[in-house]
């Protein structure tokens, strides 16, 4: 019932009666995000990764009328950020070297990918470490190097140094694309239809879950 609403983006109410009833399921899904129940399966999965290099972005989502009536003033820290199409919310994610969901933050969809960038990339010691030019600014590369990491960032145009990077090995982040791309085949994730941060975090970690059982 949980994977049926996470592919088919469909209401709680609106599941199929051979699932039973959809307010037990939803009080159990409830339970499960409360309890960290997904969150553990996830843990289990992704302790073991492809330490080979790590890829971190970020993509935005639109949020469905649905999930607004939030207080006022509770926007931002339950991931809402406003935009000229209305609500929008942003995934950022940090993947292993095959392409498989290592962490997550969710954030307001207007935030800039580099104030999340060191909370995700903390606790990862000497590996190469993909990101596009938004993650290019010296305080992550610093952390990073201090993290005995190596970083295969552009340089943006208006740094005075131009730093070289080996762009074979950057082609590689192709593969945070593909996943994203394969994120938003799950209709509940591709829309964020959800009010509160965590019932949405929590589809996206089941989600996750499954792409590792893949």
């Amino acid at each position: 019932a949980i994977f049926y609403i996470t592919k088919e983006g469909c209401r709680w109410r609106a599941l199929p009666r051979n699932f039973s009833s959809w307010r037990a399921i939803q009080k159990r899904y409830l339970q499960w995000i409360k309890k960290g129940v997904i969150e553990t399966f996830f843990s289990y999965f992704s302790k073991d990764f492809d330490a080979e290099h790590i890829l971190i972005d970020s993509t935005v989502v639109r949020a469905h009328s649905l999930a607004s009536g939030y207080r006022k003033g509770d926007g931002s820290q339950e991931g809402f950020g406003r935009s000229r199409g209305g609500f929008t919310t942003k995934i950022h994610a940090v993947l292993d070297g095959l392409g498989l969901p290592l962490k997550f933050l969710i954030s307001p969809g207007q935030r800039n990918d580099i104030v999340y960038a060191p909370e995700l990339l903390k606790g990862f010691k000497k590996v190469t470490v993909l990101g596009d030019k938004g993650y290019d600014a010296d305080n992550l590369l610093e952390q990073l190097l201090k993290q005995e990491c190596i970083a295969i960032i552009p340089p943006k145009s208006n740094r005075k140094i131009q730093r070289e990077i080996d762009r074979h090995m950057y082609k590689e982040r192709h593969l945070i694309e593909i996943f994203f791309k394969n994120l938003k085949l799950f209709r509940r994730i591709a829309t964020r239809y959800d009010k509160k941060m965590t019932t949405y975090q929590g589809f996206i970690t089941f989600a996750s879950v499954l792409m590792w059982l893949k």
